[in-house]
């Protein structure tokens, strides 16, 4: 699509990161074409609404809950509601809805003849949120806040009301089109993680032989191996031990330090990356602390998120945390091959240690220890750890492909929307438009 420019243009000096506008366009104070909804409600008579970067939605189960209920500011449908705090930045919109939010809210009634669509776009441009947060105030970057004192003094662009419309729904249409097409590229990136997990799952449980006779494991999650494998407990096959975090008040365990220390989050990324903090001789010697040989497996046994369960390879001598367990196979097992056992069975470690009560979901070097995995002969095991390694590689780089692919329409997206709503390009014509 060639998206053309205005016919004329003038230069305007005195609004904040926008050289030149239309010449037909206006140009005021927040403060002409809004005022500032204050009043006070209880989010008993008016239910409780969330702020976010996708706009103005029922109260989300993850929000903070406080005892203000009675101290909200109320939310008109048309009302366009702002998170005034610098770390929320982003969060707004116009509300189709009913509601209060919290006070940490600024909710501005838009004048008559404004557009609430293009209204909508422009106050959440990154261009405006730039403004937003340049004029308020605070004392460090990230609880910056602006309020409508400030707020109600930045000049803004404005169009007459048939161009925003049409700014409003060229916008509308062409940020569905995107939005599709990123729900696309999140689908296949989706569909080949299941195949990268089913690509893992076949080979380290079923081999790569599909006419090697068969036999029941009997283990449930296993199923049935190949005659020839064994079944056995990782203990009989791998030493599993953890580490501990020397106190933080001895500054002699950790200045100076030489040993890579590993805590649960590098386990994130295969093979182990960088470490970020080292400890001394003297915490090796007084906690005790165990120096893991490469190559081993470690992986994450508490955690948030994804994190706990995840295993990845260690190619470096370390420390680790209370918070990892490091896995050293014997000669009956290759670490390339356990790696990828350990992938596989992440789901099933999730779901014991999400049942284990009073631990609070940590996996223990115990379980570890006694968790059945499926032990080929060494050289079969070579094979499926290179013929795995092979396709995952692939697989890998197909979801970097279609990430990259999300990101450049996201920042398409973003750019159209700051260009249309300051002017730069002329959208009009170009979106079938009910100019009210």
């Amino acid at each position: 699509m060639s998206l053309r420019h205005y016919s004329t243009y003038r230069d305007t000096p005195e609004v904040g990161g926008i050289a030149q506008l239309p010449a037909h366009w206006e140009v005021q104070r927040i403060g002409y074409y809004f005022a500032e909804r204050r009043e006070k409600v209880s989010d008993r008579d008016f239910r409780p609404l969330s702020v976010t970067k996708d706009g103005i939605v029922p109260q989300l189960e993850t929000a903070a809950k406080t005892d203000a209920g009675d101290n909200r500011k109320r939310v008109r449908p048309g009302d366009f509601v702002i998170n005034s705090r610098s770390d929320r930045r982003g969060s707004a919109g116009i509300s189709e809805l009913d509601g209060s939010v919290s006070l940490i809210s600024t909710v501005l009634r838009p004048r008559v003849g404004l557009s609430a669509r293009f209204v909508h776009h422009l106050l959440r441009s990154p261009w405006f949120q730039e403004e937003f947060y340049r004029n308020g105030k605070g004392i460090v970057a990230d609880l910056w806040t602006t309020n409508y004192s400030e707020m109600r003094d930045i000049l803004i662009p404005m169009p007459p009301h048939d161009e925003q419309a049409a700014i409003a729904a060229f916008l509308d249409d062409h940020i569905a089109a995107t939005d599709r097409l990123v729900s696309e590229q999140r689908r296949l990136i989706d569909l080949l993680a299941e195949k990268r997990q089913a690509v893992i799952s076949h080979a380290v449980t079923k081999g790569l032989n599909p006419d090697a006779p068969m036999k029941p494991s009997g283990v449930e999650w296993l199923g049935d191996v190949p005659a020839h494998w064994r079944v056995t407990k990782v203990k009989y096959v791998a030493t599993v031990q953890n580490g501990s975090t020397p106190s933080r008040e001895r500054f002699d365990y950790w200045v100076g330090g030489t040993t890579p220390w590993l805590n649960s989050g590098l386990v994130n990324s295969d093979p182990v990356g960088p470490a970020e903090q080292f400890v001394t001789a003297a915490a090796l010697a007084e906690c005790h602390l165990p120096v893991i040989q490469p190559p081993a497996v470690l992986i994450a046994i508490t955690g948030q998120g994804k994190t706990r369960g995840t295993a990845s390879t260690l190619l470096f001598e370390a420390a680790i945390s209370q918070h990892v367990a490091a896995l050293k196979p014997a000669r009956a097992m290759e670490v390339a091959y356990l790696k990828r056992v350990f992938e596989m069975a992440y789901p099933y470690l999730r779901r014991d240690s999400d049942a284990a009560g009073s631990t609070k979901g940590a996996i223990t070097c115990e379980d570890l220890g006694n968790f059945a995995v499926p032990c080929p002969p060494l050289e079969e095991q070579n094979s499926i750890a290179t013929a795995v390694n092979g396709a995952v590689e692939q697989l890998n780089t197909l979801g970097v492909e279609c990430e990259r692919a999300v990101d450049l329409l996201r920042e398409r997206r973003t750019a159209l929307i700051s260009a249309a709503v300051t002017g730069q390009i002329d959208v009009r014509g170009l979106a079938a438009v009910e100019v009210a």
